[in-house]
């Protein structure tokens, strides 16, 4: 009891708070303050807080454009400690950012130094070391801010005051752009043309209730400072600037010369080494015959000269370039977010028309108050003037009064009916100036003043005069900063990646397997593998013959098949390397066949337990290094070499089993699968399987005009091909017995009909098919 009474007294005037509630109001905290004062940019002057708090310290150091540079450090230093308390190399990378030209559309920042380059972005050279002032195109952004206009706040800790929005003449939200990440949402705006632009937005403010589409007349797209050309469709383009959302895509562009293909542009920030890189990575590889050299011929002169030589004068430029296109980086796409602050302060994604529509009342709310501001001078100074003349033509009497009254003050305020602010003006002048004021000069200059104010109060109560005064000044700004689009907008075939097969030679390569699992291809069709020299304990398996641009199908003594593609086998000069750095074989697991040929090609699987089926060869192929299961074993069951066949309709199979009978059936009763067990290839008793006293000790696949020839040991059986049509049965059937010289069948030698009449050497004796 006493416990509960001492927690009680404990949380005494503290406040509770759930911890759910506690969490989910902090993380919504954090989240606001990094998109409204770190990632998002705003509306107005098209600026992230740091960008716009470098360029206003910059402008209060007084490093403008004509100022001599100053170490940037100094910059940086300013800002942390007036305006940003956060890290110094996050400012001073925004800072490099604003300097670079190949980053920036238009920089506002001038830096005198090591800056980095397209190369390199990241190179920059160090605050300390590094000068800077600010660029031309800052004046958009500061002309105005010391005209009354600019809404000013309390730094971060109240000592001083900064600008909540810098006065952009034009609309820099999408002149520059910007990208950053925020907390749940990000932004990704790209660079647009000043006239573009500026003829935009004159265009909005006559024509209120335009479409995206009628601005897209004048923003044809977006206009990055590479010069590459921009090739999304125009459709997609619309789509875009209605949604807020969409891609851009970019190519590089090339021209055809003695030396070769010359690349001139490269999309935004993609550079000359990336693209070197990725062709000599491509060609180290093999998946680039086409091209046999590349240069790098850029320089001061030519920051972007790079040479493709084509292999020969045959070569399909625009072929190998579309290829090149869908293979490398010379070609690359933007993602486009216009996820921007409003003037409610609010993150939103917005299309084009809000975009410039934001911009322009921002713009007309900061000329009307420039111009009040103007006005509220203007009044002041006439108000002056007014006791000003009021002194010329009474001198001798204020002069008087000035210099004998104690209170001239008073004395002056109640003689000539003057203002607080009118005597305050006559006693702070110098009596030498009030002796040389001229009736004509003042009357004159009230006479302007005058023609001001009439004007002021013109544009401030006409909204048409005041648009078309701003329309003026936008029109006036763009002719000074605006220049023509770098990036053409052009119609482009979608890139096509030229496939590896038609980039590679095709040649016959022979595919050689060896009994511990290595792996090697030798070129051409006619290898004596058996020959060839293999690694201590190791020896020849199987060999099949390919192409240099087809596959490799290696199967298991688990039924399984993987598949390699035989540009990627090592050479036969070596001794070649072990499938598993291929292919991911499991435990216990070995590669006993290698096959090759085309996806029309049939090949019939069948095990020792006399069963078997007929698969294509595109069945075999697999696309992942874990292959595939084809031929399903049971314990103790051995699968034997696989047979291509020639004509599924026309083929015969043939069938020895290992107590010497034989069967030939058309090989269309065989079944077509594309795995499994398969069928039974000859009628054998299943007692007789089990014990393994019987079953398949060759089968081999047989044209319809060939014939075979039996191997027993040393002594040969000649069948030939009129006897075997004779001899065919069905597969059910369990086969015609052998005799008994040869009734121990070690091979089955398949002669093509051209060599039907060759006569066999290396046998003992060569009999006639005689049945027992």
């Amino acid at each position: 009891m006493s416990d509960n009474k001492e927690k009680d007294l404990s949380l005494d005037g503290v406040e509770t708070m759930a911890l759910s509630e506690f969490a989910e109001s902090a993380y919504l905290n954090y989240s606001m303050n990094v998109i409204r004062d770190r990632a998002l940019p705003s509306v107005s002057d098209g600026m992230k807080p740091v960008q716009r708090r470098i360029v206003y310290a910059m402008a209060k150091l007084g490093i403008g454009p004509k100022a001599k540079h100053v170490k940037s450090a100094r910059t940086v230093g300013e800002v942390l400690g007036k305006y940003h308390p956060h890290g110094d190399s996050a400012c001073y990378e925004a800072m490099v950012l604003m300097a670079q030209p190949f980053a920036y559309r238009y920089p506002l920042v001038d830096g005198q130094g090591n800056w980095g380059d397209v190369e390199e972005p990241k190179s920059f050279a160090a605050m300390r070391y590094t000068e800077s002032r600010l660029a031309t195109f800052s004046d958009v952004l500061l002309e105005d801010l010391n005209a009354g206009c600019v809404e000013f706040i309390p730094n971060f800790d109240g000592t001083t005051v900064e600008p909540k929005a810098l006065p952009s003449r034009l609309p820099t939200i999408l002149l520059n752009g910007t990208t950053g990440i925020a907390v749940g949402m990000a932004t990704d705006i790209p660079p647009h043309n000043v006239l573009e632009v500026a003829q935009a937005a004159i265009y909005l403010m006559d024509h209120e209730d335009c479409s995206v589409s009628d601005l897209m007349e004048y923003i044809k797209g977006p206009d990055y400072p590479c010069a590459a050309e921009i090739i999304t469709p125009a459709s997609e383009l619309q789509k875009l600037y209605e949604t807020g959302r969409g891609i851009i895509r970019m190519r590089a562009t090339y021209e055809m010369e003695k030396e070769g293909i010359v690349i001139k542009t490269l999309p935004y920030q993609v550079a000359g080494g990336t693209i070197e890189k990725q062709i000599a990575e491509l060609m180290v590889k093999k998946k680039l015959p086409l091209v046999s050299d590349l240069i790098n011929a850029s320089d001061h002169n030519n920051p972007c000269r790079l040479i493709i030589v084509p292999r020969s004068n045959r070569v399909d430029v625009d072929a190998l370039m579309s290829h090149l296109f869908a293979t490398t980086d010379l070609e690359k796409t933007y993602r486009v977010n216009l996820n921007i602050l409003g003037l409610d302060g609010k993150p939103a994604v917005k299309d084009l028309k809000t975009i410039l529509s934001e911009w322009i009342a921002f713009r007309v709310d900061t000329v009307s108050k420039r111009l009040n501001s103007r006005l509220v001078a203007v009044n002041k100074r006439l108000h002056l003037l007014e006791g000003l003349l009021i002194v010329f033509l009474n001198l001798d009497e204020v002069i008087r009064i000035i210099r004998e009254e104690d209170d001239p003050h008073t004395e002056l305020k109640q003689r000539f009916n003057l203002s607080d602010e009118q005597v305050e003006y006559i006693l702070e002048t110098r009596l030498k100036q009030l002796a040389r004021l001229e009736e004509m000069k003042i009357k004159d200059e009230q006479k302007k003043l005058e023609a001001e104010k009439k004007k002021l109060e013109g544009l401030l109560n006409s909204k048409t005069k005041l648009n078309n005064f701003i329309k003026k000044e936008i029109a006036a700004d763009a002719k000074v900063y605006g220049d023509e689009r770098l990036c053409p907008i052009v119609e482009r075939s979608e890139a096509v990646e030229i496939s590896v097969d038609d980039l590679t030679p095709s040649t016959p390569m022979t595919v050689i397997l060896s009994k511990m699992g290595w792996v090697r291809a030798a070129t051409g069709a006619d290898v004596d593998a058996k020959s060839m020299a293999y690694r201590s304990g190791d020896e020849f398996l199987s060999q099949a013959t390919g192409r240099s641009n087809g596959q490799a199908v290696f199967i298991t003594n688990l039924g399984r098949a993987y598949t390699v593609d035989i540009r990627d086998l090592p050479s036969a000069r070596g001794q070649g390397e072990p499938l598993t750095s291929k292919a991911n074989l499991s435990p216990g697991e070995f590669a006993i066949y290698v096959i090759c040929g085309t996806p029309n090609d049939r090949y019939m699987l069948y095990t020792d337990r006399a069963y078997g089926f007929i698969c294509s060869y595109d069945d075999l192929i697999s696309r992942v290094k874990s292959g595939r299961n084809v031929v399903t074993l049971t314990e103790d069951t051995k699968l034997m070499e696989p047979c291509r066949l020639n004509d599924l309709d026309s083929d015969l199979i043939v069938v020895a089993s290992k107590q010497g009978k034989i069967l030939i059936y058309d090989a269309k009763e065989l079944p077509v699968l594309g795995r499994g067990k398969g069928n039974k290839m000859i009628s054998i008793s299943k007692n007789k399987l089990d014990v393994g006293i019987d079953g398949i000790a060759v089968a081999k696949v047989v044209g319809e005009n060939d014939s075979i020839v039996v191997h027993s040991g040393k002594r040969i059986l000649k069948i030939s091909k009129d006897d075997m049509q004779q001899r065919k049965q069905s597969r059910t059937s369990s086969g015609t017995t052998l005799p008994r010289s040869y009734q121990k069948v070690s091979d089955i030698e398949v002669i093509k009909a051209k060599k039907d009449e060759t006569v066999v050497e290396q046998s003992e004796t060569v009999d006639d098919f005689v049945l027992e």
